[in-house]
């Protein structure tokens, strides 16, 4: 068993030159996982927003593209800053020692400047977008600077990356729509409260780690007490994207699309065992198709509203 976690000659590895490696694993291009669940959220609220009248689809296509690109620049930024504050828990644990920084393939300004890159990339993408959605986003920076350092001082950094993980749901509708309205809050809170359920799940994969480094997670709050948690946080979940759909006027069909949504959610708690690690792994990468089958019950109340 590979104890790294980094995927051994991953399909992106074979499309890259050799000294950009260290690069893209340092951004996860091997593990898109996480680029899905920050993207999600946004897609959502494009899809969502078509349903106020006035809407274009030729512009919810267009940032559709546009969320898609910037997800993978924003959530690769994210986990080089994370590699550059966590580098010296990395190199503690065998899972992480492996990761470029830790183990000297990329130095600390080396990363430094490669994140400068990467957010100079994103903010050209963001100036596409309308005023409203430029404020918006740049609400979220503090949000972003405190995520890193949120495990050192709380058992609930899964919160701050709730919050944080989910402003595509609020960027997505103001970039269709250039207002913020309730359909996207609601969805945000929504994506919170999803987000503290699937990271407590993916959490329970290093709460030994943790323990070791002294760095706090839901999944050592919760301990033995996570199913019910879980129960909580993904009922408040369906009810919220419910209710999301429900005020933005969605066709019948968005329901039963919503009812499938919510069959997933049971299913991850139900398939998820706390003490496997490769079980948390699998349901942690599995939470995308929840985010997919949401999406597609959104397209369908749009086509029957």
């Amino acid at each position: 068993m590979n104890a790294s976690d980094i995927p051994r000659n991953p399909l992106i590895e074979q499309l890259l030159p050799a000294w950009a490696h260290p690069y893209s694993r340092m951004m996860r291009l091997d593990r898109p996982i996480g680029t899905w669940l920050l993207l999600l959220p946004g897609w959502w609220a494009i899809w969502l927003g078509m349903s106020k009248p006035g809407s274009n689809l030729n512009d919810a296509l267009w940032l559709t593209v546009l969320f898609g690109i910037g997800a993978v620049i924003m959530r690769g930024a994210g986990c080089v800053v994370n590699d550059i504050v966590d580098r010296d828990f990395d190199a503690k644990v065998a899972r992480t020692a492996t990761r470029p920084i830790p183990s000297g393939q990329v130095s600390v300004l080396q990363a430094i400047i490669f994140v400068m890159i990467l957010a100079l990339i994103g903010l050209a993408i963001l100036l596409q977008m309308n005023n409203l959605t430029l404020m918006v986003g740049a609400s979220s920076l503090i949000l972003i600077a405190v995520y890193p350092f949120a495990k050192r001082v709380t058992y609930f950094p899964q919160a701050v990356l709730g919050l944080t993980f989910n402003y595509g749901a609020l960027m997505g509708w103001t970039a269709l729509t250039n207002s913020l309205d309730w359909p996207a809050i609601l969805l945000y809170i929504a994506g919170f409260w999803w987000t503290l359920g699937y990271d407590t799940i993916y959490a329970h994969q290093d709460k030994e780690d943790d323990v070791v480094v002294g760095v706090k997670s839901t999944a050592l709050a919760f301990g033995e007490k996570t199913k019910f948690f879980l129960w909580v946080f993904y009922a408040i979940t369906f009810t919220l994207l419910g209710t999301a759909g429900f005020f933005a006027g969605l066709g019948w069909a968005f329901y039963p699309g919503l009812l499938v949504t919510g069959g997933f959610l049971v299913w991850h708690i139900m398939a998820t065992d706390i003490h496997n690690q490769q079980n948390c792994g699998r349901q942690f990468q599995a939470t995308r198709f929840t985010g997919f089958v949401f999406l597609g019950a959104i397209i369908l109340g749009l086509l029957t509203q």
